[in-house]
């Protein structure tokens, strides 16, 4: 069983920032890709960046010169470094991990249980 646990969300002021992390734990051979999502009060699911197991990453443009993210593969870890942080990036984050494939030769994707980042308005 694949499990991801992420920590660092919290309040935080307009402008100020945050540090996310997520493990990925259990019988991991490798991971494809790993993510940062968000949703907040009445919006669907977005995707803020993701990093592939080669170091490629991608953002969302609301985040673009913000958000930083980076994978520590040895690890298992992915972070989401926030910078200048707005009270519309207020949202549950979700952390994804894509294509894992463990030892017992299985493939899936999965999710963290999420944490909230607030910036007051």
């Amino acid at each position: 069983q694949v499990q991801l646990v992420e920590s660092g969300g919290g309040l935080v002021q307009p402008g100020g920032s945050l540090r996310l992390s997520c493990a990925a734990s259990g019988s991991i051979f490798s991971i494809n890709a790993m993510g940062w999502y968000r949703q907040a009060p009445g919006k669907e699911r977005e995707l803020v960046a993701v990093i592939n197991s080669g170091g490629s990453t991608n953002y969302a443009d609301s985040v673009k010169g913000r958000f930083t993210i980076s994978r520590d593969n040895s690890k298992n870890t992915v972070y989401l470094r926030m910078n200048s942080l707005k009270p519309e990036d207020t949202a549950v984050y979700y952390c994804n991990a894509e294509g894992v494939i463990t030892y017992q030769r299985t493939r899936d994707d999965y999710w963290g249980q999420g944490t909230q980042v607030t910036v007051p308005s």
